[in-house]
């Protein structure tokens, strides 16, 4: 039997695991499973994938860019001349844009990147991403100060991920501000 052509199968692969992990959790996912959502052989997982590491790293990486395209698409940010209080402004408007476009794909990628805890082969890939988002936000602010941006929106997206509240722009704004060493004077509560 002729083995067929399908130069799309890998990336196929890589979009079922990220529904399997969106359905079912890192707990839910294993080569069959997968193979079944791609509707794929098994062996083909495992000829792109040897190990579920190897497709964890890849479906971290996807998931990873969707926040990347989100950040690049935001061209202030890239503006070094403009003001430390614009950058919390956008920051707020950033993540609340990105919780809001897909709520599930943020989840499938928190879910991965903490799961960079457990499996330190993922350490990397989730450690790329937020150097990535703090050498963006350096280029409007100092490293160190990058560097807690990051931490802080990982906090609050966590917190909203977790809790199920709705998110606070403005609230995401005024601590922002403060990190950035531009707090506003009133308060969103």
């Amino acid at each position: 039997m002729a083995r067929r052509y399908d130069p799309e199968r890998r990336q196929r692969i890589i979009d079922a695991a990220i529904r399997v992990v969106a359905a079912k959790g890192i707990a839910g996912l294993s080569h069959r499973s997968v193979a079944a959502e791609a509707d794929v052989p098994l062996g083909s997982t495992t000829y792109h994938f040897t190990t579920l590491d190897e497709l964890l790293v890849a479906t971290l990486r996807q998931a990873n860019e969707g926040f990347a395209k989100t950040v690049a698409a935001r061209e202030a940010l890239r503006d070094s001349g403009a003001d430390r209080a614009d950058l919390a402004t956008e920051l707020a408007g950033l993540v609340g844009e990105w919780l809001a476009d897909d709520r599930t794909g943020v989840e499938v990628e928190y879910e991965l990147y903490l799961a960079a805890l457990r499996r330190p082969v993922l350490r990397p890939v989730a450690d790329e991403c937020g150097r990535d988002f703090a050498d963006v936000l350096a280029r409007r602010t100092d490293p160190v100060t990058a560097r807690a941006l990051v931490a802080l929106i990982d906090g609050i997206c966590l917190q909203v991920l977790l809790t199920g509240a709705p998110y606070d722009e403005g609230y995401a704004r005024e601590v922002l501000a403060r990190v950035t060493g531009r707090a506003d004077t009133g308060s969103s509560g």
